[in-house]
């Protein structure tokens, strides 16, 4: 089945097999945006402070307009409403029903969706064609159980979910009741900012469907937000999610741990007119570290293990030990942190047997 879906679709439309773009316009489809949060940050690869919470249980109804005229509709009230009402707008779709449960969720659906009627979450699910349940991981399987106790869900509605670790299994008391399941993932981090819209165009999306029709269904809907998308197997999805996770979460640590050892490093020793170095972003230590940080990822990407330089890289010993000894006095957390990943960075590059040692002793 995977097989079968191709990364890019050709622009022509005859592609046989899949729904192409220009193809889908000639349908009209209502998408149902479902999401309860709880009081917590959104939910994304990463967090952070300046995430959004939104709390008790909101709903979202998106309509695709044959016509292709958006009519109305603002952000949906998660932290995909910053992403997915640009997306979803340029894709001719329109939010024209949600939910909101808390004073909180109606005061954030007044904002978000000024135009857009309010109604009880059933009432929207019941008249959704396409269902995407945009949750926590673990608060998926409790929804999906919920919707299907209640039957809300009309037979041959398409439910999608967010979910990155989750397959379709997941969904299976829907798919009992005869909808259409489907696990589609952006492969993104999201904070909640007014970035993260402009973060979707090229972005891939992890697919996962019970057959062609399936993977043909989330494919469109993809290329329709100007994602790319990929296919990911049922029991690959939690090694998936744990790659991303590990490309984006720990990107974040590494960094973190360097812009703490080199503020201290700078800290109290500012030249005549430099910037006093202090704990806030975006100071000297961050535009130290940026163009550095940046210029290792792009490295990376493009050219793979040979991007690699340092100490570890140059089989330098003494430097790394110096360097173990250097964090250790500013924090033996950071230490340990950079022993830890020296040596993962070592077994990759097949250092020498001294700085193994030096890492393991």
């Amino acid at each position: 089945m995977c097989q079968g879906v191709p990364a890019r679709l050709p622009p022509a439309t005859d592609t046989v097999g899949v729904v192409t773009k220009s193809a889908v316009p000639r349908v009209g489809l209502d998408v149902q945006i479902d999401y309860s949060l709880g009081d917590r940050p959104v939910p994304g690869h990463g967090t952070g402070t300046n995430q959004e919470t939104c709390e008790a249980v909101c709903y979202g109804a998106v309509r695709r307009f044959a016509s292709g005229q958006a009519q109305g509709g603002d952000h949906l009230g998660w932290p995909g409403r910053h992403r997915a009402r640009g997306a979803l707008q340029r894709a001719d779709h329109v939010v024209v029903a949600c939910s909101a449960i808390s004073h909180a969720s109606r005061r954030r659906a007044q904002r978000r969706l000024p135009d857009t009627p309010v109604l009880p979450p059933l009432d929207v699910a019941a008249s959704a064609e396409l269902l995407l349940l945009a949750v926590t991981d673990s608060e998926l399987a409790g929804l999906v159980s919920g919707l299907a106790a209640t039957s809300a869900v009309r037979p041959q509605t398409i439910v999608a979910h967010t979910s990155g670790a989750n397959g379709i299994g997941i969904l299976a008391p829907l798919a009992q009741q005869g909808c259409i399941p489907l696990a589609i993932h952006p492969a993104m981090t999201f904070t909640g900012s007014d970035e993260d819209i402009s973060r979707l165009p090229d972005t891939c999306f992890g697919i996962t469907a019970a057959d062609d029709v399936g993977y043909a269904i989330g494919q469109s809907l993809v290329l329709e937000m100007g994602g790319e998308p990929f296919c990911v197997r049922e029991d690959a999805r939690i090694l998936y999610h744990a790659a991303l996770a590990h490309a984006s979460n720990h990107i974040v640590t590494v960094l973190a741990d360097a812009l703490e050892a080199l503020r201290a490093a700078l800290s109290g020793g500012e030249l005549l007119g430099q910037q006093t170095v202090d704990d806030q972003p975006g100071g000297i230590v961050e535009r130290i570290v940026g163009p550095l940080a940046r210029a290792a990822l792009e490295n990376t990407l493009q050219r793979g293990q040979a991007a690699l330089t340092g100490p570890v890289a140059r089989g330098d010993a003494a430097a790394v030990a110096d360097h173990l000894a250097a964090l250790a006095d500013v924090d033996a957390a950071l230490a340990q942190a950079y022993r830890i990943n020296a040596l993962r960075t070592a077994q990759r590059a097949h250092a020498p047997a001294d700085v193994v040692e030096v890492l393991t002793a």
